[in-house]
């Protein structure tokens, strides 16, 4: 199995002799020679954002680092599946789906093949070549040399080439995310590049941005970078929000709409949150109440939703909304409509 090539940390000892012609040099929007080589910023930012990205099948093998390449055998919360190709995905995510609190598990049928994050497919013969995979992109990730996937670079870009005179060489046209991996994890510690700016990138939320200079490409993946932490943290809030909500019985203790607290109108009345995603509201004063059916749906992006959604019942319908997560505990959950700020709702564990 061929192993990632990890960036060297060794500073070019030839280039030191020109550190008094870069802070001249270096104000220069890609034009910049003796500030790039295999081991600068750049050179490392260039290079994650170009790694081969398989994040998009974490919920079948459970590692950013590598996909798996179909057809794969799997067997999904007991349910063996056969995926064929992405669109079989979805059978796995409604069976992991099902159920907010179950432990999911996935068993994957060996040998299988999986592509990795520079681009090399290898034969996985057993779980313990697997974990070795798994276990490699861990180490990668904490040292900050995963891949980067929410910035890409829009192609085609040009990378300039100097001598250690600081004389341009000549450029490289790279065209997609392969050829600048391969570019920049291949280069020679004796190489100097600079790059043609101003180039395009996509963020993960589908904005582009101009970059005119390294600096810009730094803050963008720092900017981007810190969404992804924000969204990650509210990935596990979301998680543990649903297993509250599971665990617990709850009730209406506040619900402002235009001002006025109508709490009093929901005070018979239970909320019990199951983990099909289904909710039922119980009047607990009168027996011969009929319930009141709903479902739920917890998500995140960088912050938590709660969707509401109730039928057959004119009080609890006015609940149904789409509210932000302003708060919560195990105690209580503090609700803000996310298309009238001051619509708010309070649900409190009995």
């Amino acid at each position: 199995m061929k192993n990632l090539k990890l960036i060297t940390s060794l500073a070019l000892t030839a280039l030191l002799s020109f550190t008094s012609c870069q802070d001249e040099i270096d104000t220069e929007n890609g034009q910049n020679p003796n500030t790039n080589n295999a081991t600068s910023p750049t050179a490392s930012n260039l290079e994650r954002t170009s790694m081969y990205d398989g994040s998009f099948d974490d919920f079948l093998d459970g590692t950013s680092c590598s996909s798996i390449l179909l057809p794969v055998v799997a067997t999904v919360n007991g349910s063996k599946i056969t995926i064929f190709s992405q669109s079989d995905y979805q059978v796995a995510l409604d069976i992991l789906g099902k159920f907010t609190n179950d432990n999911d598990t996935v068993t994957l049928q060996f040998p299988l093949s999986v592509r990795l994050s520079n681009y090399t497919e290898v034969v996985v013969a057993n779980q313990g070549e697997y974990d070795a995979i798994i276990d490699a992109c861990n180490t990668l990730e904490s040292e900050g040399k995963g891949a980067i996937s929410c910035l890409d670079i829009d192609f085609p870009i040009t990378i300039l080439t100097y001598s250690l005179s600081l004389e341009q060489t000549g450029s490289v046209v790279i065209e997609t995310e392969q050829q600048l991996y391969a570019y920049m994890n291949n280069m020679d510690n004796t190489e100097l590049f600079a790059v043609n700016y101003p180039i395009n990138a996509t963020l993960s939320d589908s904005t582009t941005v101009t970059l005119t200079s390294d600096l810009d490409l730094q803050a963008s993946i720092n900017d981007c970078l810190g969404i992804e932490d924000a969204e990650d943290q509210a990935e596990n809030e979301a998680a543990n929000l649903e297993t509250i909500l599971v665990d617990g019985l709850f009730k209406v203790q506040s619900f402002v709409n235009d001002g006025v607290n109508t709490a009093n109108a929901y005070a018979e009345y239970s909320i019990n949150f199951a983990n099909d995603l289904s909710c039922v509201a119980v009047n607990t004063a009168n027996a011969t109440a009929q319930n009141v059916q709903g479902t739920y749906k917890v998500a995140s992006e960088t912050d938590v939703f709660l969707n509401l959604t109730f039928s057959g019942n004119a009080t609890f319908n006015l609940l149904n909304n789409n509210w932000e997560v302003t708060s919560f505990s195990s105690s209580s959950i503090s609700l803000k409509s996310t298309t009238n700020a001051a619509v708010t709702l309070v649900l409190s564990q009995i």
